[in-house]
């Protein structure tokens, strides 16, 4: 057992019927870290965190959570809390009745179980006695992170946490999962939304067809080795094009030369021409992040394999 791991699977697979949902999947997560998980639909997402969950099991492969084995019963781990495909709630409850219940059904006596600083945590104590089947979706969201809240979980798994979030309300969302992790609490999260990840996970996987494609830093997925796009902005538009097009390894894409094309090692000697000549850069930013890029073009050189 490997104590300072909160997940380790090892060759995973998971079929349901003819269709193999986990094909061989090795995945390690640290304690104490949020880590992402991105793919495209059908990708496995919903079942890795099934199986984290005990909502599934395997059918093969190992599997350790918070450094027990996990067999084959259909229990959630000790420890591990959260939710997929939305958090499952009471509509004609109010949200603290719903909390209550939920303590309730592991036991624990309401007026113990934290359910104020659990709703408080997460932004909803004036929502507290208002039914949940006037809820937006995003408030169900931040509901459900409550009720996984109730646990005190040192793995939380959370499936689209920020699905339906205001701005104000991913902002505070993500505070919460950030406080988490530096207390401890190691996260497991999917999302379709990259700026999300970007700015919350220290690691992402990316699942393609069942497989682990990439697993690893978010660094590892910067444009060392693959050229993006960028917006580039400048003090002065007409002496700029001009040093791009004389900078090697540098490209202006389709005539624009507000959008520029490289490596980053390019990229960096680009600014220094710019800055030698006085020229100031007012922007200079992917007009695709990073991480999307990869996930693009991991996904379909997998889907290409495939085929």
């Amino acid at each position: 057992m490997n104590t300072s791991l909160a997940v380790r699977a090892h060759d995973i697979t998971k079929r349901f019927g003819d269709v193999v949902a986990l094909d061989c999947v090795d995945l390690d997560v640290a304690q104490g870290q949020i880590h992402g998980l991105v793919g495209p639909n059908g990708a496995g997402k919903t079942t890795l965190l099934g199986l984290l969950l005990g909502l599934a099991v395997a059918d093969s492969g190992s599997l350790e959570i918070l450094g027990t084995p996990v067999g084959r019963a259909l229990t959630a781990p000790d420890g591990v809390a959260g939710f997929v495909d939305g958090p499952g709630l009471y509509p004609s409850l109010t949200a603290r009745q719903n909390l209550a219940a939920l303590a309730a059904l592991r036991g624990r006596d309401a007026r113990s179980a934290g359910i104020g600083d659990a709703l408080d945590e997460v932004g909803l104590t004036d929502l507290a006695d208002d039914r949940v089947r006037g809820f937006s979706l995003g408030m169900r969201q931040r509901l459900g992170l409550a009720a996984a809240l109730l646990t005190r979980p040192r793995l939380l798994v959370l499936d689209e946490p920020a699905n339906g979030l205001d701005p104000a309300g991913k902002k505070h969302v993500h505070g919460v999962l950030t406080r988490l992790a530096a207390d401890g609490t190691t996260v497991m999260l999917s999302s379709h939304r990259m700026d999300d990840l970007e700015a919350l996970c220290e690691e992402v996987t990316i699942l393609a067809t069942g497989r682990v494609v990439f697993s690893g830093p978010l660094g590892k997925l910067s444009a060392e080795n693959r050229e993006l796009d960028y917006r580039l902005r400048t003090s002065d538009p007409e002496a700029a094009r001009h040093l791009v097009l004389a900078t090697p390894g540098i490209s202006v894409v389709a005539g624009d030369a507000e959008v520029v094309r490289g490596l980053v090692p390019a990229l960096d000697e680009l600014v220094l021409g710019l800055a030698k000549e006085g020229i100031a850069v007012r922007e200079l930013a992917p007009v695709v992040s990073p991480l999307e890029a990869a996930f693009l073009a991991l996904t379909e050189q997998e889907q290409e394999a495939g085929r």
